[in-house]
């Protein structure tokens, strides 16, 4: 994208200037929101700033959830990015193109590096405590969300699932078919009720390149990004997905997931330390219940996405269609699940010796 394809009224109501060294906007990675750094000005002068074009999943008014959640831990000096209000007041933008609508945004840049995957135990750890304070900073947090959007419905993506292996376009295509049965068999023995546990506060999609490193020091985690997904959920889900993206050394783009046992040990560790106090054993603990889950989830989303032929992000250069990307996601998160299931008592016994060294006075 060029300065010329951003709307005069974005370029007006951020107050957007050229960058220095006479570049106006750079593109930054974001799998779903067109995201850019600019340089612009809402009246508290010139400064950097992250812009951004949401994609349609969001609606406008996450905004409001975001304020307040970032406001409540700004409070507790936990780091995020903040919204910045533009010269109208509002938190957002939202205009209309052809009859399409857009929704502009722009937060406080927050210098650092992401990573998409890591092999470092000290950079997990570092990750996975920055989350535990992030979730002890939402402990107390009483709002009711705004924009509320399922962070997990395992059931309901089965289900989709299995209308979609009923479909015609399911008929000819006998791979999808088997694999989709196979993870449909698969799901009769995962845990789907996780309600002995409290709803908490989440992130919601605490991949690994959603938490923001410093540059100066690349294993030290400063804050956690990428905050449309917010909302309550279950502890299990929200570490499983972590875990899910963490330690996975192959990454979901290989037919075969390479899960690093010892990646378990060092985020639950991490996330001990600095876990809210009101966290016991039983549900730090049903992190490995929720990889599992969250896996075989991801498995059938992406194999029901390759029958339907949908899913709005895919790699079309290493790819030539976007079935055939999502059938890799599939087999990958699968074969996840398996590996979980299969080393379900070790990995069980790793997590209750991190949990166990967690300090009593915190956790």
């Amino acid at each position: 994208m060029t300065a010329s394809e951003i709307p005069a009224r974005v370029w007006d109501a951020y107050g957007l200037l050229p960058l220095a060294g006479g570049g106006s906007i750079v593109p930054l990675h974001s799998l779903i929101n067109r995201t850019y750094l600019v340089q612009g000005d809402v009246g508290q002068g010139p400064q950097p700033m992250v812009l951004q074009r949401l994609h349609a999943v969001f609606g406008a008014h996450v905004h409001l959830d975001i304020e307040v959640v970032t406001e409540h831990l700004q409070r507790r000096q936990i780091e995020t990015p903040r919204l910045l209000r533009n010269r109208e007041g509002a938190l957002w933008l939202e205009l209309e193109d052809a009859g399409a609508r857009q929704v502009w945004r722009a937060s406080s840049y927050v210098d650092g590096i992401t990573v998409h995957r890591s092999s470092d135990r000290a950079q997990l750890g570092s990750a996975a405590a920055l989350l535990g304070r992030f979730h002890g900073g939402l402990l107390d947090l009483e709002h009711e969300f705004v924009h509320v959007r399922p962070l997990h419905d395992t059931r309901q993506h089965l289900t989709k699932l299995e209308q979609a292996l009923a479909s015609e376009a399911a008929r000819a295509d006998l791979e999808v078919q088997q694999l989709g049965q196979l993870i449909l068999q698969h799901s009769r023995g995962i845990r789907l009720d996780f309600s002995e546990f409290p709803l908490r506060v989440l992130h919601g999609d605490p991949k690994l390149s959603n938490v923001l490193f410093e540059r100066a020091e690349p294993t030290r985690a400063r804050c956690m990004i990428d905050l449309d997904t917010l909302g309550r959920g279950y502890l299990a889900y929200e570490l499983g997905d972590a875990l899910r993206s963490w330690g996975n050394r192959a990454g979901e783009d290989q037919l075969e997931a390479d899960f690093d046992p010892e990646v378990l040990r060092a985020v639950l560790s991490g996330y001990a330390r600095t876990c809210p106090a009101a966290v016991g054993d039983g549900e730090l603990c049903s992190a490995v219940a929720g990889l599992e889950t969250v896996s075989l989830e991801l498995a059938s989303r992406f194999a029901a996405d390759a029958i339907l032929d949908s899913y709005f992000g895919w790699d079309a250069t290493r790819f030539p269609t976007r079935r055939a990307h999502n059938l890799v996601r599939a087999r990958s998160q699968f074969s996840l699940a398996r590996r979980v299931r299969g080393e379900v008592a070790a990995l069980d016994l790793i997590a209750r010796q991190a949990v166990s060294s967690r300090p009593p006075r915190q956790c």
